[in-house]
């Protein structure tokens, strides 16, 4: 292959093809601009213009966490019921005016009502997204659709951390009042990105639906979601243990950390695309997750050698065990897509899709403590369990999703295959 047909390639893959994947991707980026621009500055904006203490803030996220946990499963129900386009444009369009009263809180418990209806529309506008980009895309091209929005999202997140350290550069209540207006301009933005999306045919559903929380007992679902979902606490591996071992159990200068940030932003944006061919069905989707889950064991291997290294030799160490992790975040995300877009029935795609997250938001439960006191606070020893636990969720996620594949989806006997026109 010639050097033009590289580039050609690499553009390929980065660049989303025209039409409604592309839509979806840019929409995917304008969105990440104002996410990514509040991670970067929000815990300044709530401590320096709102007046909270660091513990309020704690305390106040980990309550929007737990009602984000309990509210993924039925808020994605929503999305059955009204559709996805409605449920994601609304959710934005609450999204947009939730930023726009950040400004007038006053204390803990107007902070409070805050993030916890964040928490929830959030939920239910990620469950709209996702359930969306499956319904309006063919099967073959769901999770390179999927793939692009997240190389996408993550050029937006740069774009707004960038714009986040201007703000912090300014360190003004005016210039934080003036952030959260601009998250919820963008907000406001991409709410008419999305109702500008083709319209679906509405899926029709059973003559008898189910409730909302009995996608619960779909125990071979339920498997998966929770074996998926473990493996995602890549994230927490990637962006919290790694950088507190190397300040605490590391040589390396903490420049190294914005540096390892910085890498897996790139890589993600040129790799996420090729790297997910192959995850568009259910076995080839379990395949990667478990690749990811094997990847991610051997990183638990590598990473504890730079604890007695000296140097160069210790970034070397940092950065082959930081490429592995990011191999195994752009893996095992393909196959949590594919997991999304086969395994769920069309007629309750939003209450499975949702259950799916419900794996998800327990690890955010418990890996960052869980994987922090074994990585770190035991001196070294802990990445061998922690790499065994990785090691048996890997194994195990391939036979969870046959057994899904081979068990019916609650409900499904009622459904009916046919589309009708929305009026």
């Amino acid at each position: 292959m010639g050097t033009r047909e590289t580039i050609r390639t690499a553009v390929r893959d980065v660049v989303p093809p025209a039409g409604l994947t592309r839509a979806l991707a840019v929409q995917a980026m304008v969105y990440a601009v104002g996410s990514g621009l509040f991670h970067a500055g929000s815990a300044v904006f709530f401590t320096r213009a709102l007046g909270l203490s660091a513990a309020q803030v704690g305390l106040g996220l980990s309550i929007a966490a737990g009602v984000s946990l309990l509210g993924t499963v039925p808020l994605g129900g929503l999305t059955d019921r009204y559709g996805p386009q409605r449920v994601w444009v609304v959710g934005l369009v609450l999204n947009a005016a939730l930023f726009a009263t950040y400004p007038f809180v006053g204390g803990f418990a107007g902070f409070l009502a805050v993030v916890v209806a964040l928490a929830a529309v959030d939920a239910a506008v990620g469950v709209a997204r996702q359930v969306y980009s499956i319904n309006a895309l063919p099967p073959a091209e769901r999770v390179t659709a999927m793939a692009y929005q997240r190389s996408s999202l993550n050029v937006g997140f740069g774009l707004g951390a960038v714009i986040s350290g201007l703000v912090l550069a300014v360190d003004t209540i005016t210039a934080y009042r003036g952030m959260v207006w601009f998250i919820s301009t963008v907000f406001l933005v991409t709410a008419l990105f999305v109702r500008r999306l083709p319209r679906l045919p509405q899926v029709a559903r059973p003559a008898e639906p189910m409730s909302r929380l009995a996608v619960l007992r779909d125990r071979p679902f339920m498997a998966v979601s929770v074996l998926s979902g473990l493996l995602t606490a890549h994230g927490v591996l990637y962006l919290t243990v790694l950088p507190l071992w190397i300040l605490t159990h590391t040589d390396a200068p903490k420049t190294v950390i914005a540096g390892l940030v910085l890498l897996n932003t790139i890589l993600i944006v040129l790799l996420q695309v090729r790297v997910s061919r192959g995850a568009d069905t259910a076995a080839g989707a379990a395949r990667a997750s478990r690749r990811g889950g094997l990847l991610i064991a051997l990183f638990c291997l590598v990473l504890p050698i730079s604890g007695v290294t000296r140097g160069a030799l210790t970034v070397v160490v940092l950065v082959a065990a930081a490429l592995l992790l990011i191999l195994a975040e752009l893996i095992e995300s393909a196959g949590s897509w594919g997991l999304t877009a086969t395994l769920p029935p069309a007629d309750q795609r939003g209450a499975y899709v949702g259950a799916l997250g419900l794996g998800v938001q327990v690890q955010y439960l418990i890996a960052p403590a869980g994987l922090t006191a074994l990585g770190v606070t035991t001196g070294g020893w802990g990445w061998l369990p922690t790499a065994a636990i990785f090691v048996l969720v890997a194994v195990a996620i391939v036979p969870a999703v046959a057994w899904a594949q081979r068990t019916p989806r609650l409900g499904a006997e009622a459904a009916k295959p046919a589309m009708t026109p929305v009026p």
